[in-house]
């Protein structure tokens, strides 16, 4: 069937979108263009892993938000809260602690290893354990000056590391460096 074109509508009239409330506003009020650059800077503020000051921002923005946002908004902060409890582990023992450093070095996530070994050295300095850790991360990163300044700090609070650490795969880039070698074997 052939159709039958009327003569009131054009074929480049568009009409406004409707939605269940009726037709979208076509005016964009300020109010809202300053709560979308504020929901930028909080989701770019939790991309780059700065959760605590994520969730300030979503928070704030929360309760002037447009009902459209706020469920969005209200994700997004649950998604910071868990990621700022995730950070604040509870250990009940110094060797708990450092297994989970342990787990998260082997995992690959060498900064958050590196703060575990840090918070572990804050509260007892005395963790020979904790430079060893420290130690093998330097090694596994390629900073050999740190390594040996941590293996150094290790095997002087332990003198049996000197000897874990002749067995350690974990300094195996180590091997070539005669600094390396002087440390592990100082009676050659």
């Amino acid at each position: 069937m052939a159709q039958i074109k009327n003569a009131t509508t054009s074929p480049t009239t568009k009409k406004a979108p409707r939605t269940l409330a009726g037709t979208v506003p076509l005016a964009v009020d300020q109010e809202r263009l300053q709560t979308l650059a504020m929901y930028e800077v909080a989701v770019r503020l939790m991309q780059e892993g700065k959760y605590d000051k994520a969730h300030a921002a979503f928070d704030k923005m929360l309760a002037s938000s447009p009902s459209d946002l706020a469920d969005r908004i209200r994700m997004y902060i649950n998604a910071c809260l868990l990621q700022v409890s995730k950070g604040k582990a509870t250990f009940t023992s110094h060797e708990e602690h450092y297994d989970y450093a342990i787990s998260l070095l082997n995992d690959g996530h060498y900064e958050d290893a590196r703060e575990q070994f840090k918070t572990i050295l804050k509260e007892n300095d005395r963790a020979d354990y904790a430079f060893y850790g420290l130690a093998v991360l330097a090694s596994m990163t390629g900073d050999a000056h740190t390594c040996l300044e941590h293996l150094t700090e290790s095997i002087r609070q332990n003198p049996r590391n000197r000897i874990q650490a002749r067995a350690d795969s974990d300094f195996q880039d180590m091997a070539d460096d005669p600094r390396f070698t002087e440390l592990l074997y100082p009676e050659v």
